[in-house]
């Protein structure tokens, strides 16, 4: 009711805006006629003081009379025949177009429209129950939560692995260290800050990720993920074997059903293969999260490059991270990559070939020699 009560207040304004002109220039016409009445009878009071002062003869003023009772006469007609019943007419006509628009408008809104819908701001949405709601609500709500309090560390908590599973890596980082702020470390919050850091790095355990998992162990020796990506880590700097060290000792000491076990398996067994020793026994799981985990971030980490193409030590990372994951194909075209980035002939390009060489990937040798050529 509100809201039709301000639309007709604005609605009246607009049309007095509009016919305010209409009604001055009909008061301006009428008030114009009557100046020049005025000056015609002023003339008539002249001449009859001329003719006391005898300036001016009885033949000469009957006629100047004559000539000012005959424009007297016109303009009186005038009046009488062009502005009163013309201006009425178009008075009327403006009025009615003017007062007829807002009017047609509002039939046909009311007809076509749906006017008693309630309105249903961010607001609103994202109040409404959470098992109908879409994730970007939720997050939305859980944003606005936090804005209005910023200081609640549950919050931060529960927001930090959405942010994560929604690829928004730097805000994840950020709300892990708000609950970490507010509701103190702990081995989960250390490490997942950690693994945040590292995905924003493309892929990368940067030094900042690093001690983010040092903190987790510090605080909970065990704490497999931890113990994971920092190997992984170690991995990515060329310490196979003390990566495969961890990787061996998360074997022996998780339980069967720890989903990092699987991940340590597939490790293990990679670096089994690339190595050149007997194959790992069973059949590794390939689909579990944390493969998938692995596999975003070389694949971040190959975005990166591809962006930034003079990092001679990301693309020894990249080569590496393919051998161990056994993708010994994308490992040899990465190598292809990094030495057209990076020159087959410079020092870079020569550490970079014989980083490869070490890990049994060698450069295509048709590329060779046609740069011999």
């Amino acid at each position: 009711m509100v809201f039709w009560s301000i639309a007709a207040i604005l609605t009246l304004g607009a049309c007095l805006a509009v016919m305010m002109p209409v009604i001055r220039g009909q008061k301006h016409a009428l008030a114009g006629s009557a100046h020049n009445l005025e000056v015609f009878q002023d003339q008539l009071a002249e001449l009859d003081r001329d003719i006391l002062r005898g300036t001016i003869d009885g033949a000469e003023a009957e006629q100047a009379r004559a000539e000012i009772a005959r424009r007297i006469l016109k303009l009186a007609g005038e009046r009488r025949d062009e502005h009163a019943p013309k201006g009425n007419v178009g008075r009327i006509v403006a009025t009615a177009a003017i007062l007829a628009l807002p009017l047609a408008s509002w039939g046909i809104y009311a007809a076509t429209g749906s006017p008693n819908l309630p309105d249903l701001p961010l607001q609103a949405r994202v109040s409404e129950d959470p098992q109908t709601a879409s994730v970007n609500e939720l997050v939305a709500r859980a944003e606005s939560h936090l804005s209005a309090n910023p200081d609640d560390g549950r919050g931060w908590d529960v927001l930090a692995p959405i942010y994560y599973r929604m690829g928004r890596y730097e805000e994840s980082a950020v709300a892990y260290r708000n609950a970490i702020r507010l509701l103190g470390a702990n081995a989960a919050r250390e490490a997942s800050l950690g693994e945040a850091i590292a995905a924003a790095a493309g892929g990368m355990m940067t030094a900042e990720a690093v001690a983010a998992f040092n903190r987790a162990l510090a605080l909970e020796p065990s704490y497999p993920k931890a113990r994971f990506l920092l190997a992984v880590g170690l991995s990515q700097e060329g310490r196979v074997e003390e990566a495969g060290q961890v990787w061996r000792a998360m074997l022996a000491e998780l339980p069967t059903d720890s989903p990092w076990r699987n991940a340590a398996a597939q490790a293990v067994a990679e670096l089994t293969r690339t190595s050149g020793a007997a194959q790992a026994g069973g059949e590794l799981m390939q689909d579990n999260d944390q493969a998938r985990m692995i596999d975003d971030m070389v694949a971040g980490l190959d975005r990166r490059l591809t962006e930034n193409p003079d990092d001679a030590e990301g693309w020894q990372r990249l080569v590496h991270s393919y051998v161990v994951l056994g993708r010994r194909d994308e490992a040899a075209d990465a190598l292809e990559r990094g030495l057209e980035a990076l020159g087959r002939e410079t020092e870079a390009g020569t550490m970079l070939t014989a980083f490869a060489a070490e890990r049994g990937i060698a450069p295509d040798a048709t590329n060779q020699t046609d740069d011999a050529e």
